[in-house]
């Protein structure tokens, strides 16, 4: 009897295999070869089990996909970062690996992780931990398509693929459904989108920010400028590009009287109708690449075109999107 189901299950199997079916589609095998954001080819060789997130986007990507449990060590300032306490608290006893700018190595390698996830500018240490064997994915998201495929390359490296998948829609149908409700405004409003540490600093038409000001029916007065980074202005520059809009990011180290009392910009249309706006920090950082960013250009939306996207339909979109992705109720 046995002998019968083996050769029946067998049977069944080639069938699935010959109709081109897939049994487990989002299923990673390991080993597995991946190409990471900088280029890099990386062997994984075994189920990722013991996971450290380098900075803040891989862990709050970490968070979306399920992979708490999986997490041995992550970015200093673990703290100051609200959605850890509400979505992830165990997250704020792991062991710190210091931060992205200053990343500790032997704090790293301490921990023992089967995979380590870093931003692109630390491929030093990268190279040190592969010679160790120990496989490191480098991030680059930047763009609207680098973060999908950021999405979908930490879901197959942890197996994780499906849920990955789950972001990924929900990102393209939030920004089809934020485009369609900007796409008949005639009078897009031109909108500086300034630095984490001043106000004299923008981002160029290659940050996500300003993708997100464009998905939000805004205009960047910087978009003409190439570059991937904050860019430090001038003042002349910034008057120049006399905004109707100035908006701060969530974490900047500055506030919004100190650029409404600034005499410097007085003049600026922003600054005389006083329409300068921080992004929100509640919850976390929604002008950074991270799942939650879409809910950014839902904020920009709304202030850029309050008329059109009233608040209480960002709420609602808070609302379900943490409960489905974070399990918290916003």
């Amino acid at each position: 009897m046995k002998s019968l189901l083996v050769i029946a299950l067998s049977l069944f199997l080639l069938f699935l295999i010959s109709c081109g079916t897939s049994i487990e589609q989002d299923v990673t095998l390991y080993p597995i070869t991946l190409t990471d954001q900088a280029g890099r080819e990386i062997d994984i060789l075994e189920p990722t089990d013991r996971i450290v997130s380098g900075y803040y986007i891989s862990s709050s990507v970490c968070i979306a996909l399920g992979l708490t449990d999986r997490l041995v060590g992550i970015e200093a300032r673990a703290e100051t970062r609200p959605i850890y306490a509400l979505a992830a608290p165990v997250l704020l006893d792991l062991p710190n690996v210091g931060t992205a700018r200053d990343f500790n190595l032997e704090a790293c390698i301490a921990l023992e992780p089967n995979l380590v996830i870093l931003p692109n500018h630390l491929r030093d240490a990268a190279d040190i931990l592969t010679d160790m064997g120990i496989p490191v994915i480098l991030l680059n998201p930047e763009s609207y398509e680098e973060i999908i495929e950021m999405f979908i390359l930490i879901g197959k490296a942890t197996d994780t693929l499906e849920r990955a998948e789950q972001i990924v829609e929900y990102f393209e149908e939030s920004r089809v459904e934020i485009e369609k409700v900007g796409a008949n405004i005639a009078d897009k409003p031109n909108v500086y989108v300034a630095g984490v540490s001043s106000w004299l600093s923008t981002a160029p038409k290659d940050m996500y920010q300003s993708t997100l000001v464009e998905i939000a029916g805004g205009i960047n007065v910087a978009g003409d400028i190439n570059g991937s980074s904050w860019m430090e202005i001038s003042y002349e520059q910034l008057l120049a590009f006399n905004p109707d809009i100035i908006i701060l990011p969530s974490e900047a180290g500055y506030k919004i009287d100190e650029v409404l009392n600034d005499p410097a910009i007085k003049e600026l249309n922003a600054v005389k109708t006083n329409m300068v706006y921080k992004m929100p920090s509640d919850f976390e950082a929604w002008d950074s690449p991270i799942p939650a960013s879409m809910l950014g250009a839902r904020w920009l939306l709304h202030i850029l075109h309050g008329d059109i996207y009233p608040f209480e339909y960002l709420q609602q979109a808070t609302t379900e999107f943490y409960l489905e992705f974070f399990s918290i109720v916003a």
